[in-house]
C-alpha cells in the first residue's frame, strides 16, 4: 500500500480541490472515487462562477466573495501544474431589469457594491445592448457585475487530476473506502452519498439531494458574459459550447433522466439569448446536489471517528466556493489551525 500523509474520498469539486491544496503544500495525497471523476454533481455543464448581492452581508457571502476573487490564481496555479486547461475566465455577468423597483433597487447595488467588493469588482446599471447575445430587458436597463466567472465543470476536474498527479498525489477510481490499515486522517467529501451517510450517523438529517438538469448548445460565444435570466443562468464555455440550467427538484422518479421540466428551460434560453435561437442542444444533463439544512457547505471533524473529516454540502456554490473551501480543509488537516467559519461546522448539525 502507498503511503499517504492524508487521504481524500471522493472525486468531485471538493475532494479533488482539497487534495490539490494538501499536494502542492508537500502532502503525500491519495484520492479515491468511487465511481468516476466527475460522477456526482460536479460532472455538470454549468459552471457558473456567480456572486451574492451585494447587500445583507454576513459571513457567507463574505466567504464566497473571496472565493471569487482567489479563483483566478488558483486556476492558473492548476493549469500551470498539469498543463490542462479549466475553462476559467472572468468575462462578468448581466441581467435584465424587469421593472421600475427592480430598477431603484439595482441603482442602490451600485453603492453597497463599492464599499462591500472593496474596489476589487463592480455591480453598475448599464443600458440593454442589441448586440445579438443580450436578453431583452423590459426597462431597457440591465445589471453588468464584473465579478461573476465562468469554469468548464469536466475541464477543471480534468486540470485538477493532472495538478494533483504532477505534484506526487494519486488518483484512483472504483475504489468507495479507504485503503486497507490507513488510520488517517481521511476527507470525506464524497457529494449526496456522503450527506446521507453523515446524517445516517448521526441519527438527524444534516440536508437532502436535489435534483438539477441543464443542457448545452452548440453556440461559440466564448469571449461573452454570461447572462442570469429569472433564475436561468446561459453559460459561454472556452470549447465552444453554451450551457443553460438548471431546474431544483426535490421530488423526482429517476435522478439521471431529463424530462419536459428542461425542455421548458431550453426553450426560455432561446428566448432569454439570441444566438441560442437556431443552435441545437447537444447535451441534455441531470445530477444529484447536496444540500446542507443550512444551505452552507458542512466542514470540519466527523464527530466520533477521529481523524476523518467531511467537506460536503457545495449546493449550487461548490465551484465557486472551491478555493477557499480548501485552503480551509487543507489548514485543519495538515496544520492543526481551524479557520471553519461559523455555520458552517459539522459540529453546528448536531
Amino acid at each position: 500500500m502507498a503511503i499517504y500523509d492524508v487521504v481524500v474520498m471522493g472525486g468531485g469539486i471538493f475532494g479533488l480541490s482539497i487534495a490539490w491544496e494538501c499536494s502542492r503544500r508537500g502532502a503525500r495525497v491519495g484520492l479515491f472515487e468511487r465511481d468516476r471523476i466527475g460522477a456526482g454533481a460536479s460532472g455538470g455543464v454549468v459552471g457558473a462562477l456567480a456572486p451574492h448581492v451585494p447587500d445583507q452581508w454576513n459571513a457567507k457571502k463574505a466567504l464566497q466573495f473571496d472565493s471569487l476573487i482567489a479563483q483566478r490564481t488558483f486556476w492558473d496555479d492548476v493549469r500551470a501544474a498539469g498543463g490542462v486547461d479549466p475553462g476559467y475566465a472572468r468575462l462578468g455577468r448581466i441581467q435584465p431589469i424587469p421593472n421600475a423597483a427592480a430598477l431603484e433597487l439595482a441603482r442602490s447595488r451600485e453603492t453597497t457594491a463599492r464599499d462591500l467588493w472593496q474596489g476589487l469588482a463592480e455591480w453598475r446599471v448599464v443600458p440593454a445592448g442589441d448586440d445579438g447575445w443580450s436578453p431583452p430587458s423590459p426597462t431597457g436597463w440591465m445589471i453588468l457585475d464584473t465579478l461573476s466567472a465562468r469554469l468548464h465543470p469536466r475541464l477543471a476536474a480534468a486540470a485538477l487530476v493532472a495538478a494533483i498527479r504532477a505534484t506526487g498525489g494519486e488518483v484512483h477510481e472504483g475504489q468507495a473506502l479507504p485503503p486497507d490499515g490507513f488510520a488517517g486522517p481521511v476527507i470525506w467529501a464524497t457529494g449526496a452519498a456522503g450527506l446521507q451517510a453523515l446524517s445516517q450517523d448521526l441519527g438527524r438529517r444534516v440536508g437532502s439531494t436535489v435534483k438539477g438538469q441543464a443542457a448545452v448548445f452548440a453556440c461559440n460565444a466564448p469571449d461573452k458574459p454570461q447572462l442570469y435570466v429569472d433564475g436561468l443562468h446561459v453559460v459561454p464555455h472556452v470549447d465552444g459550447t453554451v450551457a443553460i440550467g438548471s431546474t431544483s427538484e426535490n421530488t423526482f422518479e429517476n435522478a439521471e433522466s431529463t424530462d419536459a421540466q428542461l425542455d421548458v428551460l431550453i426553450e426560455k434560453a432561446r428566448a432569454a439569448c439570441p444566438a441560442l435561437r437556431d443552435a441545437p442542444v447537444v447535451e441534455r444533463w441531470a445530477g444529484l446536489r447536496p444540500r446542507a439544512r443550512s444551505r452552507a457547505p458542512i466542514l470540519g471533524p466527523w464527530p466520533g471517528r477521529p481523524g476523518h473529516f467531511v467537506a460536503n454540502g457545495g449546493f449550487k456554490i461548490g465551484f465557486g466556493m472551491a478555493p477557499v473551501i480548501a485552503g480551509i480543509m487543507a489548514d485543519l488537516v495538515l496544520d492543526g489551525p481551524d479557520r471553519v467559519p461559523p455555520g458552517m461546522s459539522v459540529s453546528d448539525c448536531l
